[in-house]
């Protein structure tokens, strides 16, 4: 440890213009009230330069990206905490190498997430949107065009997700009260988690197939990337619905759009899109069978204090010499380099709870 005790650095998009917090939620008071820690805004930059880093113990990552080139070759940094889930704006393997962990929050992110994705479910089902502009129309939204637009009932339906890992186990929860029939496929699957769940796995073609609502709960990885393509796509029911609120390029975009306009799915719910911010004048914003929401629909106050909190116990149990929770690269912990940085902490916060 430096002399200068234990520094965490922020990612500059924590702050407003004005140097407010851009979410108060996020809630830093623990950091702040231990002793010799500071805490360290970093200039906005994506992604993040090296020489801010270079007497950095903890970053605290929000949506700008780490790279090889952005690890500092003091060899200091410790552990990146990202503010979420997603990692792929992350370089895992080069933060490996450099003996960093890094963390993200699955405790934070599960049931907000897994609420956005059954608000989804009802929106589309219930075709809320479509029915609000009716209303909106005055006399003429509540007479025969309303009968064009009937709803799918839930009870009995297939709701079919891609991947039961953190999110998407929660989401089997919330949606028991529905009535529906579970299936998912995952090849990282535990069967008994799935069974407790009433969850059947099954093959990629058979979840596609048989869901009347498909929903994306993976992480996007080189195997992920556009997993969710026009082939996949076209054996879906024209009745159903894709929902993605993970990443965005697990999804071929232009095929769903294609199949959207083409009506061969019943509808979408996107929070992620293949690029973000997505053209003005992308056609996939301008179809009325698409819900979309600036990834952004679990943001609330409680999914932001707890991916806040879930963040800074991963950082002071670095500074206290401890393996984080919501550890990603778990090889990290058998490295002599991390070990060796793990012992240091341990000694001097061991010490200054002494004083």
């Amino acid at each position: 440890m430096q002399s200068d005790g234990f520094r965490v650095g922020l990612s500059g998009d924590f702050i407003n213009a004005d140097g407010s917090m851009k979410y108060p939620s996020f809630d830093l008071e623990a950091l702040r009230s231990t002793p010799r820690v500071t805490i360290d805004f970093l200039p906005p930059c994506d992604p993040i330069k090296a020489e801010l880093l270079e007497n950095i113990d903890a970053l605290i990552l929000l949506g700008a990206r780490l790279t090889a080139d952005s690890i500092p070759a003091s060899g200091r940094l410790s552990v990146v905490a990202r503010f979420g889930v997603g990692y792929d704006s992350v370089d895992v393997a080069a933060c490996t190498a450099k003996d960093i962990a890094v963390c993200i929050t699955p405790d934070g992110v599960r049931r907000p997430v897994a609420a956005s994705i059954l608000t989804l479910i009802l929106a589309l089902t219930g075709k809320l949107v479509i029915k609000d502009r009716l209303t909106r129309r005055g006399p003429d939204g509540f007479g025969q065009a309303r009968s064009a637009h009937m709803g799918l009932g839930l009870v009995e339906r297939v709701l079919g997700s891609i991947g039961i890992g953190n999110i998407g186990a929660e989401m089997f929860r919330l949606v028991q009260p529905l009535g529906m029939k579970f299936i998912a496929h995952d090849p990282f699957a535990n069967p008994k988690t799935a069974g407790e769940l009433g969850v059947e796995l099954v093959d990629l073609e058979t979840l596609f197939r048989m869901s009347d609502v498909l929903t994306v709960n993976c992480p996007l990885t080189p195997d992920t990337h556009h997993l969710v393509n026009a082939e996949r796509i076209a054996l879906m029911k024209p009745t159903s619905y894709l929902i993605n609120t993970a990443r965005g390029p697990i999804v071929d975009q232009k095929a769903l759009t294609a199949a959207l306009q083409g009506h061969l799915i019943a509808g979408a719910g996107l929070d992620v899109f293949e690029k973000e911010p997505p053209d003005a004048d992308d056609p996939l914003l301008h179809l009325d069978n698409v819900i979309v929401t600036p990834h952004a629909l679990c943001w609330t106050d409680q999914c932001f204090a707890g991916i806040g909190a879930s963040d800074v116990a991963s950082v002071l149990a670095i500074y206290e010499g401890r393996r984080p929770a919501g550890l990603l690269n778990q090889s990290v912990t058998v490295q002599k380099g991390f070990i060796d940085k793990l012992e240091r902490y341990e000694k001097i916060s061991h010490r200054e709870g002494q004083i």
